[in-house]
């Protein structure tokens, strides 16, 4: 697979963002943030564990010292790594112990996003799993707070991914895919 650059990696993810999470409202909770600059974005190109872990532990700190007025969340988008999906949910698992170990359970939380991301009990085929893929893996860290907020402020919260799942079974897989291929464009 060709090497991507990471002005690219970035460009490509953003695209994602405005024509997935934001064009098919897939996450109420992100309009917000992303469109008043308060998302950081970091691509992570290496291949090292370790180096990723520094990473993820650094953008945690980051976070915790950086007032949510100026930075709400935090994607981690890998370019290189974690490409498999197993790989890649054992990491997520750790990442999240480390969140404990740090004593920043309940301030932070982890969600994740794959470009093979699978739901439990649902084929690869199939276009839900689509809600939570995207083109690179991205660890997307989260304030609970601002969590919290969000979902004080959007009564149906419950309905969100019954609705998501409706959204992208509507559109099809053939659809997603050329919506997919139109984001990967950087030019």
């Amino acid at each position: 697979m060709k090497k991507v650059k990471q002005k690219d990696i970035l460009q490509i993810t953003k695209n994602w963002l405005n024509t997935f999470v934001l064009g098919l409202n897939l996450c109420p909770f992100a309009r917000h943030p992303l469109r008043h600059g308060k998302v950081r974005f970091v691509v992570f190109e290496g291949n090292d564990l370790e180096a990723l872990t520094e990473t993820f532990v650094r953008e945690l700190a980051y976070l915790d010292q950086t007032p949510p007025s100026v930075c709400d969340t935090t994607l981690i988008i890998l370019g290189e790594i974690l490409s498999d999906f197993e790989d890649y949910l054992d990491f997520i698992e750790m990442s999240e112990i480390v969140v404990e170990q740090l004593d920043l359970e309940g301030v932070f939380q982890v969600a994740s996003f794959h470009p093979d991301y699978q739901f439990e009990e649902t084929e690869p085929f199939e276009a839900e799993n689509y809600t939570n893929r995207s083109p690179f893996p991205i660890i997307h860290l989260l304030r609970e707070n601002s969590v919290t907020r969000a979902i004080e402020a959007f009564p149906e919260v419950g309905d969100i991914p019954a609705r998501n799942i409706e959204t992208m079974n509507n559109l099809g897989l053939e659809k997603i895919k050329k919506m997919l291929d139109e984001v990967r464009k950087t030019h």
